[in-house]
């Protein structure tokens, strides 16, 4: 039980600590200008692919994780359990921002992009079900045995 639990708070961290560098990253090779749409800080629709693609990849990568820690089990059911649930309390419960009451001058730094950045509220909502999905495929990954 406490391997369970351990490797779903290790596959949590890693998927978030995967999305932090990812997203900075993802932000610094594209910049502001295509990072958000023109004087706005909306997201673009590239940065809505992308950064929808890697979490994706972030939370495959924590199912992963999280089923060769537990060695067996249902650790990646609770692992994707838990992405669900804190992906739409913060869906639900994050602050409200104006829609586009401040003008995007040019480029803004990493950190100030990231405070002002305006998620669609289809995107809040249907990233914690991809990010379950994608714990999931990493789980189911991670429990196949490899061809050959």
């Amino acid at each position: 039980m406490a391997r369970s639990i351990l490797a779903v708070i290790a596959g949590y961290v890693l998927f978030a600590l995967f999305i932090f560098v990812a997203f900075t990253a993802l932000y610094l090779v594209l910049g502001a200008d295509a990072s958000f749409k023109p004087g706005s800080y909306h997201p673009s629709n590239l940065w809505l692919a992308l950064s929808t693609l890697l979490g994706f990849i972030g939370t495959v990568v924590g199912g992963y994780v999280c089923a060769a820690l537990a060695r067996g089990g249902r650790a990646p059911l609770a692992l994707a359990v838990v992405v669900l649930v804190v992906g739409l309390l913060f869906a639900f419960l994050a602050p409200k921002r104006s829609e586009g009451s401040e003008v995007r001058a040019g480029n803004v730094p990493n950190l100030e992009a990231m405070q002002k950045a305006i998620q669609p509220r289809w995107s809040a909502l249907l990233n914690p079900f991809l990010g379950a999905a994608g714990v999931l495929v990493g789980g189911r990954l991670r429990r196949q045995p490899a061809a050959g």
